[in-house]
């Protein structure tokens, strides 16, 4: 259970960091033209909060599961090695792997994860299930402050 939980924590940590991430990588996914800084600070807000909404179920349900079949496997193959050095690098390979299903926006979900679960498993905590639960609250809070901002921008240009 400990595993289960360590991988929600680090989805609800990185899927919100992708989230953030694509959005100041690609402000505007329609190809409309961004004049100022001001225009792309608010495409940034307005848009971050739709990634989450996409790729955060994704990230969490497959994201979670790939990740422990990919810890499984690069445990099962170092300890027939008797290498525990490549169980990192073996399961780094497979995170990749199963991270290439839509190239450039999965894989870099899957580096995010797959990083950001390695600092958490190098903490050496027990992560309990109460923990993962509360950590769901991490995107939850992203997507309320960006769309606040969103909501904040949208009343002042309306008085």
């Amino acid at each position: 259970m400990e595993i289960l939980s360590r991988k929600i924590i680090s989805a609800s940590i990185s899927g919100s960091l992708f989230a953030i991430l694509l959005g100041i990588i690609q402000a505007n996914p329609f190809g409309e033209t961004i004049t100022s800084i001001p225009n792309y600070l608010f495409s940034v807000v307005s848009i971050t909060p739709l990634y989450l909404m996409y790729s955060f179920p994704v990230i969490l349900i497959y994201g979670v599961l790939t990740s422990i079949v990919s810890d499984k496997v690069s445990k099962f193959v170092s300890t027939k090695i008797k290498n525990d050095k490549y169980e990192i690098m073996i399961s780094g390979i497979l995170h990749v792997v199963f991270g290439l299903v839509l190239l450039f926006y999965s894989l870099g979900a899957s580096i995010l994860f797959f990083m950001t679960d390695r600092v958490l498993q190098n903490n050496h905590k027990d992560y309990k299930l109460l923990q993962a639960i509360r950590s769901l609250a991490i995107p939850l809070a992203v997507w309320l402050i960006f769309m606040g901002i969103v909501y904040i921008e949208h009343l002042i240009n309306v008085s």
